[in-house]
């Protein structure tokens, strides 16, 4: 995704109310919540060059996210699955019960392949992966704002085929048996997080962190705490392309 220029300081993200608040109306508020400061500015570059949007706030992590959209009064967030403090998948969840009536689109880097299905479980209308073009973003936007559900092809004909239960085996990542919180914990192991920090960063206890890790391991056919840890950074490392 390329930023393309834009006339308009990031920061003056809102108009002033005494001379165009008429003028913006009826444009549709996007909020974008990413840890990259640069996507965000990015993301806001191109949306504020439509005629029918306007960026109405941005940050970058999961807790001042569910502050200030209660102010912000977004039509639609735009997220990443990564944040500083928690999953975007956690995100998702709260914002669909805290604030029901705001869409959510998933734009992120992670593999679309395992983490598509869960974003649109947790309620968020779509998934587009930060590589496409800017044209696909805005496009993407523009159809979950008009309630369509936003997948690339081949996600989508997987999903459809899954529905209709005749998934089959091959290619299948073994993480997609993983659940959402444990695929979070296998992601910050990766990482290098100890099994304390872990349970720091997203608010769970040391002993409910070490029942996922031994989940995890059971579920991945690892025997070991060194192979969880192996496996899990060649992940991280790899791009979580597994």
């Amino acid at each position: 995704m390329k930023r393309r220029k834009n006339k308009n300081e990031y920061a003056s993200l809102e108009p002033s109310p005494s001379n165009t608040t008429a003028v913006v109306s009826d444009k549709r508020r996007v909020f974008i919540v990413d840890d990259h400061p640069l996507i965000c500015e990015a993301i806001a570059d191109l949306v504020n060059q439509e005629t029918d949007m306007i960026v109405c706030g941005s940050v970058g992590d999961y807790h001042s996210a569910l502050k200030t959209v209660a102010t912000a009064h977004p039509d639609i967030v735009i997220l990443d699955i990564s944040l500083k403090d928690k999953s975007g998948i956690d995100l998702i969840k709260d914002l669909k019960t805290l604030h029901p009536q705001v869409l959510t689109l998933v734009v992120s880097m992670h593999e679309e392949m395992l983490y598509a299905h869960r974003a649109l479980q947790a309620g968020a209308r779509g998934y587009i992966m930060k590589s496409e073009t800017p044209e696909k973003i805005l496009e993407g936007i523009r159809q979950a704002l008009a309630g369509k559900i936003v997948l690339s092809e081949s996600v989508r004909d997987r999903l459809m085929t899954s529905f209709v239960g005749h998934v089959k085996s091959d290619g299948i990542s073994p993480l997609e048996s993983l659940s959402d919180r444990e695929l979070t914990v296998f992601e910050l192991i990766g990482q290098g997080l100890s099994s304390m920090q872990i349970a720091k960063k997203i608010s769970l206890s040391i002993h409910t962190v070490e029942s996922y890790r031994e989940r995890i391991k059971e579920k991945l056919n690892l025997r070991h705490a060194v192979e969880l840890i192996q496996h899990a950074v060649q992940w991280v490392q790899s791009g979580k392309r597994f």
